[in-house]
């Protein structure tokens, strides 16, 4: 439900839609796997309760639920539709059907899994480049 501090008009998601889309299917990245994280996933849980995430005709319309402001809905389960939800917008973009595009939700704040998740895209990176060397399959 935010917009661009430069432009008032424009959804902040959006714009970061349109910026993957961009980058994602530029030539110049035509060879390469991404790597996409969905930070401020403590911020997003904090805000889901308050503000609804599917809103009708003004966004995500095609969001299946469960919905946080639903009382008799388990709040985990909320916030891992949503997220999911996001991520795949995010994934839909791809145009290349073989590129691999891993996706980590991601609380900067928290340096235990910023950890865990810059070794898991070592580890990518490491085997992406022992396959593409001939030292794996």
């Amino acid at each position: 439900d935010q917009v661009l501090y430069e432009d008032s008009q424009t959804n902040r998601v959006d714009e970061a839609l349109k910026l993957f889309d961009e980058i994602c299917n530029s030539s110049w990245f035509s060879k390469t796997s991404m790597i996409l994280f969905l930070n401020k996933c403590d911020l997003f849980r904090e805000k889901l309760p308050k503000v609804p995430f599917r809103v009708a005709g003004v966004r995500y319309d095609d969001f299946k639920g469960p919905y946080a402001e639903d009382p008799s809905a388990n709040f985990d389960e909320c916030v891992k539709a949503a997220q999911e939800y996001m991520q795949s917008l995010f994934v839909a973009r791809k145009r290349d059907k073989d590129r691999e595009i891993y996706a980590h939700t991601t609380e900067a704040t928290d340096t235990k899994q910023i950890h865990v998740v810059f070794n898991a895209c070592k580890d990518i990176i490491l085997r992406k480049n022992l396959v593409s060397s001939g030292f794996m399959d």
